[in-house]
């Protein structure tokens, strides 16, 4: 039986105990997936919460690292038919995100994650792991999956990258969703926010955007993604929170309220 990182503790010294811990309808409620779990009765905890269990049924993946016990870094990935970026494709494995905590940088953590990733993918025959990365913020910048095998194989504006890491060379790659200016071109009329519970920080940012326009006198309104294909149809590669203003994507990443008077002034 092949064993995965996953299932193997590994030791470093004789005081550091390293185990990826994959999540799971039964244990989330104890283990919780990472983001904001100093908050868990928030309502972007719960929000994430209710879409994992849902997505769980879509074969989503979340593996948390911890050492000596201690959430330290995760990654959570998805099938690319069912994947909630902008990005079509088949038989591929999508990640979603991947992030370490800062002092945890540097330790090989996120190399254990990405390879139970990849060793996930070959068990079931996929054809490779691909990621919408990006070279400015919120996402995963490119680097560290080149020097593990990715290639940039497309861009899509403002900043972001698909890269790929392929079994073979006669596999079709992934591809962009491209039309993101002919999209968010449909939402001409002040602020609109297209958003998603992928991610739990996206509830305070929806907030603060809207006491914002409140302020300034813009007229605003949310629009639920409540679905992988819309998600991949969106205003923009991230595809699970997108900021329109006046038929322009304005943002895809929460902002605080000084950088978005700063956009808006810009814009």
């Amino acid at each position: 039986m092949r064993e995965t990182l996953s299932e193997i503790p590994q030791k470093i010294g004789d005081e550091s105990m390293i185990e990826v811990v994959d999540i799971t309808s039964e244990n989330i409620q104890e283990k919780g997936f990472f983001c904001m779990r100093s908050k868990p009765k928030s309502e972007g905890y719960q929000s994430k919460l209710t879409w994992l269990l849902n997505r769980f049924q879509d074969g989503l993946k979340l593996k948390v690292l911890e050492d000596n016990g201690h959430p330290k870094g995760f990654i959570e990935y998805i099938p690319i038919e069912n994947s909630w970026r902008g990005v079509k494709g088949s038989n591929y494995l999508l990640i979603h995100c991947m992030w370490i905590v800062g002092k945890a940088k540097g330790k090989g953590y996120g190399s254990k994650l990405l390879l139970d990733c990849i060793e996930d993918a070959k068990l079931h025959n996929k054809s490779g792991v691909a990621m919408v990365a990006s070279s400015q913020t919120w996402l995963a910048d490119k680097d560290f999956f080149i020097k593990n095998g990715f290639e940039s194989v497309e861009q899509a504006p403002p900043c972001f990258e698909l890269i790929v890491k392929k079994f073979n060379d006669h596999q079709v790659i992934p591809k962009f969703n491209h039309g993101w200016e002919e999209r968010a071109s449909k939402y001409r009329d002040g602020i609109t926010i297209l958003k998603s519970d992928q991610c739990p920080y996206i509830h305070d940012a929806v907030e603060t955007i809207l006491e914002v326009a409140a302020e300034r006198g813009i007229n605003s309104k949310v629009i639920d993604i409540d679905n992988s294909n819309a998600a991949q149809f969106a205003a923009s590669a991230y595809g699970t929170f997108n900021v329109i203003y006046n038929g322009k994507l304005l943002t895809y990443h929460p902002i605080n309220k000084r950088e978005l008077h700063k956009k808006l002034d810009q814009a």
